[in-house]
């Protein structure tokens, strides 16, 4: 679901309270103001807008104080309302930016109130002392969308502060490019990873109530399935561990997970799809073979998007038509399947879960996506960005791609993407893609995440 950022709203300018210039006309254009609130609220952004037009240091201090203190402040747009002294602001908003809060600077365009000038004296303000923040200046909607980008970034950096990682298991299938560093974590991000036994899921699953199954199968089952999964033990354990896990995150208070599947519980018990299927269809961020990168994806993909985050294997590339294919082994929010109802299919490879489990079978329907990859390059985080358009491909065409991987009953993702796929291959730093529904609100907002949080951005 979409992050609702709340931003403070602190009106900016010396020539205030009704002064009025040489020709009679006050400075501070209050009518553009409230256009400017108008149109960033209706972005999905809240404010709290400070009672006066901040001028000087004790008005700035007390401002900015009463933003930094509040836990729900993502982040302050500073709206130039005319001309400033930025000696009287600059201390108390690096102040409020120390505490991990974003900072904006908008105005609207125009000479009347010689509001750039007061814009561009702060920013540069701002950059004497290293300070990071963003400057916009405009009031149409491409500029207001970089302001409400800019508000869903701190919002992301935000939520992300102080939030924990459960990892059920180790390294899954060697993925050596999935790993994390527990320390950097904390260091980058402010999130905590902590290591649950998986046989905590199993002890929790077979816990499990014969009442708790039914009504998996009533309300996460029926809505979403072409029709109800064979009633066998495959059946019952896949929803077992589904509920087993749910038990133990929500015991934990874990606000997304990893799981290493295979070799483990998958060999043991139950392969993880259907569970992995159901969170991801709840919007709870998750990522299979303790792929800690993959995780963080869908973490901020899922803050930014309506729809459920798919993440699958980036499986095949035809340079000459600029499509993927991508095939996610099993699991797939069953609300992206389209037109079709998803269907229900056995998973069991000898190595890849031998005990079996229920898979997902889908192909998701069409629109335009955005898909991303966090990684590190010698230890340095990085994301890889870009865009796509899922589209079904005729009726023979989808038989043929399905059944030439050999694993035609897992999800299937046909993209279009007009990229440099010889670079793609060279930086790719992993071998998922995850990606969500949306476009530009999802795009920009994770390139602002991206600066609030010093990370390398490659644009493909």
């Amino acid at each position: 679901m979409m992050i609702r950022p709340k931003m403070g709203f602190v009106v900016f300018g010396v020539h205030k309270d009704g002064l009025e210039d040489p020709m009679g006309v006050k400075f501070i254009n209050d009518e553009l103001i409230e256009q400017g609130k108008s149109a960033i609220k209706a972005k999905g952004v809240d404010l709290v807008e400070n009672d006066i037009v901040v001028a000087y240091k004790k008005e700035a201090k007390a401002a900015l104080a009463k933003l930094k203190h509040d836990d729900s402040i993502d982040g302050v747009i500073l709206y130039s309302g005319t001309w400033v002294w930025a000696s009287e602001i600059v201390a108390a908003v690096r102040d409020f930016e120390r505490c991990g809060k974003g900072v904006i600077i908008w105005t609207a365009p125009g000479s009347q109130g010689w509001r750039l000038v007061g814009t561009l004296a702060l920013g540069a303000s701002f950059k004497e002392i290293g300070m990071k923040y963003r400057s916009v200046y405009g009031l149409d909607d491409e500029t207001v969308e970089k302001v409400a980008c800019f508000s869903r970034a701190c919002a992301l950096r935000n939520k992300l502060n102080l939030s924990t990682v459960g990892a059920f298991g180790g390294r899954g299938m060697g993925l050596t490019c999935g790993v994390a560093d527990p320390s950097q974590w904390m260091k980058k991000f402010g999130v905590d990873i902590d290591s649950r036994d998986s046989m905590a899921i199993l002890k929790a699953a077979d816990e499990a109530t014969l009442e708790e199954i039914e009504e998996v199968k009533e309300t996460l089952i029926k809505p979403y399935f072409e029709e109800l999964p064979p009633d066998d033990v495959c059946t019952e354990r896949s929803i077992r561990l589904y509920l087993g896990l749910k038990k133990v995150i929500e015991e934990e208070d874990f606000d997304m997970y990893v799981i290493q599947s295979f070799p483990g519980v998958a060999d043991m018990y139950a392969a993880s799809c259907f569970a992995q299927s159901m969170m991801l269809q709840r919007g709870i961020p998750t990522a299979t073979l303790c792929d800690y990168n993959n995780v963080m994806t869908v973490f901020l993909l899922s803050n930014l998007s309506n729809d459920p985050v798919y993440y699958g294997d980036f499986q095949c590339i035809d340079k000459e038509k600029k499509e993927v294919k991508v095939i996610g082994d099993g699991a797939c929010a069953p609300s992206l399947s389209g037109p079709m109802k998803a269907k229900f299919a056995h998973h069991g490879l000898p190595t890849e879960g031998e005990a079996g489990g229920l898979s997902v079978e889908a192909v998701l329907k069409p629109g335009k996506v955005v898909m991303a990859r966090v990684g590190r390059d010698n230890g340095e985080f990085e994301v890889i960005l870009h865009r796509g358009t899922v589209y079904t491909p005729d009726p023979e065409e989808l038989e043929r791609q399905r059944k030439i991987s050999g694993m035609w009953f897992w999800p299937h993702a046909f993209i279009k993407m007009d990229v440099d796929y010889d670079l793609g291959v060279q930086i790719w730093n992993g071998e998922y893609i995850t990606l969500a529904y949306g476009d530009t609100e999802i795009y920009d907002t994770i390139k602002e995440f991206c600066y609030l949080m010093d990370i390398r951005l490659i644009e493909m």
